[in-house]
């Protein structure tokens, strides 16, 4: 075998224009599909880490039926106390959960004393939402406290709210709500910080804590709105999904039907279909690195063959079996596409760790978001771009190889 691989290497050096410009079309492709998937999945890293890490969680539970008008913030469909303290229970014992952080989500009346206005608004307990989305207080502009979200009295506005009416740290705000019986009550908070606003669902929420929720909306005893919930391991959170849904399935409502829902990231904000598309084009660009491949390695095979059809003959003479010269032509390919897939991932690997040194600064979303990426690439990815090239380069040097196996020594030798 190996005498074969050093036979072919000497024939491609025969054409060193031609190898040489076919190599370099194979290390383009490998460089664009590395560098790509680099940039899209420290891009799609980026996007997910914002969504849960600052806003959704990995995972949340609602009572059954909630989600279905989570844009109204019904108030009549949130988690009672007791089947809150259910939930709790069963989620003390799962291992694969790291933290997790009850809400009260509702629509308030915003007033500064000269301007009103609505906001949404979460109510949490501040060291468990921390521990959930931790990248929460990253997005809090002029925080009052650095060891904790929000005190008892004070409220987080969305920036969006604050820099419209003109409210700064400090300032004292009234918030009115209704309850889920219809009464009206209010409270005055202070301003302990603006959040920056986020791209989609929550982005633009404000906070307070969940006691001073509860009691703005005068509730005898606590309901939850949501449960969010942060797991260990991201990789296998359909894995979790899959054992909450199965603890929680045998807890059942008053009719017999099922007490919770529980919906991952995926199916709580649009974003995902943006995930989805990365995914796809990335998928796109592999396979035009497929169809560059086999265009190239089989154009070149095809005139080798046609070129040497007289040493094809030659050889078959001499008593050179149709396998072995098939061998030939199919370790050419071999040859070729090693060697463009080999340099094209080292390349590849460079631009991405000199990127990775300087950062890339992307603006995204319609408040002009600064994502800076540090692109990067998991070896099996380019263990599998390299297989994907070399595959592709043995499937395209079959065919021009079966034809000079296939040659007649006579008809052969008398080529010209």
């Amino acid at each position: 075998m190996f005498k074969i691989l050093r036979l072919a290497f000497k024939n491609l050096s025969r054409y060193k224009r031609r190898t040489l410009l076919t190599g370099l079309l194979i290390v383009v492709g490998v460089v664009a599909v590395i560098v790509f998937s680099g940039l899209s999945g420290s891009f799609k890293q980026a996007i997910v880490g914002q969504i849960t890490d600052s806003v959704l969680s990995h995972l949340q539970i609602h009572r059954k039926g909630y989600l279905a008008s989570i844009d109204n913030l019904p108030l009549d469909r949130m988690m009672p106390s007791k089947a809150f303290e259910k939930l709790e229970g069963l989620l003390s014992g799962v291992e694969e959960i790291e933290a997790y952080s009850p809400r009260i989500k509702f629509g308030a009346m915003l007033s500064n004393y000269s301007q009103t206005t609505n906001a949404r608004l979460n109510g949490i307990d501040p060291e468990k939402e921390n521990r959930t989305v931790p990248l929460l207080a990253s997005r809090i502009k002029d925080a009052a406290h650095d060891d904790v979200l929000l005190k008892p009295g004070e409220v987080l506005l969305p920036e969006i709210l604050a820099r419209g009416m003109e409210i700064k740290i400090g300032d004292t705000v009234v918030l009115v709500a209704n309850n889920k019986d219809g009464s009206v009550n209010g409270m005055t908070f202070m301003v302990a910080g603006i959040v920056e606003s986020l791209m989609g669902p929550g982005g633009r929420d404000g906070y307070l804590h969940i006691d001073d929720a509860a009691s703005l909306l005068r509730m005898e005893t606590p309901e939850i709105s949501e449960l969010a919930i942060r797991v260990r391991d991201f990789g296998s959170l359909k894995a979790v999904a899959e054992k909450l849904n199965d603890l929680t399935a045998p807890l059942t409502n008053k009719q017999g039907g099922p007490m919770f829902e529980l919906h991952t990231w995926e199916q709580l904000t649009p974003f995902y279909n943006i995930v989805r598309m990365i995914d796809i084009m990335t998928l796109g660009i592999r396979v035009i690195l497929i169809a560059v491949v086999l265009i190239s390695v089989l154009n070149v095979m095809m005139m080798s063959v046609y070129e040497r059809v007289r040493e094809i003959g030659t050889l078959a003479a001499m008593g050179t079996r149709p396998g072995r010269i098939m061998a030939l032509f199919v370790a050419e390919g071999i040859c070729l596409g090693l060697g463009g897939a080999l340099a094209g991932s080292a390349m590849g690997a460079g631009i991405l760790w000199i990127m990775n040194l300087t950062g890339v600064d992307v603006t995204f979303g319609g408040n002009n978001q600064v994502f800076t990426l540090a692109p990067s690439i998991a070896p099996t990815e380019v263990a599998l771009t390299c297989l994907i090239v070399l595959g592709v380069s043995v499937l395209a040097s079959l065919q021009p190889a079966a034809k000079a196996a296939g040659l007649e020594p006579v008809e052969a030798l008398r080529h010209v």
